[in-house]
């Protein structure tokens, strides 16, 4: 049994529409990797699965339990780390362990020994009686995953839990996230980091509320529509202006790409843009994200 199998979950609010026929299926022990842009609805995806928010229409089921009719029962088997890192400030490392411990019913001696193994885990020894409100960004973020992880849940949902950190505790983070993989514990993340995307088993674009693509990281590079150029410039936006004014034809598609103009063709590439050194480079996923929301966006239109 797959650890989530929904089908067309949506979520209206009056005449807004945050996700709109989502269905989705994530087998045990998988990475998948929600990505979209600030308010595209992968928040509000995980809390209708977390049994925090009910749906307006779909089905399904998380582990096994029927989301919709008994979220108290799927709330025991579930860990969930949101955004703000849910921490109280005001108290010491492990009282904070122990606070979340308790929310799941342990006590004594197994309490004691999960205080001592996410400490472990999240290499927090040493900080016990720190204060949370004091520690750095990162060390928060270890924090907030070994509360989430103090009843030893089947499934892992984290919502953009590297936000606001740096990238060495991002590294740290996702190695945290690899060993929780492969000792079996299927993880949900969201994130809008695209080198993050490339560290997860399978990976879903959503745009608008609805999940326009979902595939392996190579699979959906593998689907790009065109072969993309790399032109050489030190101005990028002017020359995506002077590009868009020429209409040159078989091109697809023009966007700015860091230093350098990307530029997507259907067949050859046009001469026209020999004097920027054009060079044929591989879809990264930023570059089928930009394809995705661009396609999504005139479908909608």
């Amino acid at each position: 049994m797959d650890a989530v199998d929904v089908r067309d979950l949506s979520k209206r609010y009056g005449s807004f529409t945050a996700v709109e026929k989502l269905s989705l299926r994530i087998p045990r022990g998988q990475i998948y990797g929600f990505l979209g842009p600030n308010g595209s609805g992968k928040s509000t995806t995980i809390r209708m699965l977390c049994g925090l928010l009910t749906p307006s229409e779909g089905s399904g089921t998380v582990l096994g339990v029927d989301f919709r009719k008994n979220p108290r029962d799927l709330r025991q088997c579930i860990g969930y780390m949101s955004q703000k890192f849910s921490l109280y400030a005001d108290l010491p490392v492990v009282e904070n362990l122990r606070f979340y411990a308790g929310l799941y019913g342990l006590g004594g001696r197994l309490l004691a020994q999960r205080v001592e193994a996410m400490v472990a885990l999240a290499s927090l020894e040493g900080l016990e009686t720190l204060l949370a409100g004091t520690l750095a960004a990162g060390v928060r973020q270890r924090l907030a995953l070994g509360c989430a992880l103090m009843h030893r849940p089947e499934l892992l949902f984290l919502d953009e839990p590297t936000s606001g950190v740096d990238l060495r505790s991002r590294r740290r983070f996702w190695d945290l996230i690899y060993d929780l993989a492969a000792e079996g514990t299927t993880v949900l993340v969201t994130t809008h980091f695209m080198d993050e995307a490339e560290y997860c088993d399978h990976i879903g674009f959503i745009f608008q509320g609805r999940l326009v693509a979902s595939d392996t990281p190579e699979g959906l590079k593998g689907q790009f529509p065109g072969t993309i150029y790399a032109l050489e410039t030190p101005s990028p936006p002017e020359l995506l202006e002077e590009l868009e004014t020429r209409r040159l034809p078989g091109v697809r598609d023009l966007y700015v790409f860091g230093p350098r103009l990307h530029m997507v063709v259907q067949d050859s590439l046009p001469h026209e843009v020999a004097p920027w050194h054009p060079r044929r480079v591989t879809p990264s996923l930023e570059d089928v994200f930009v394809a995705l929301v661009r396609g999504a966006g005139r479908k909608g239109d």
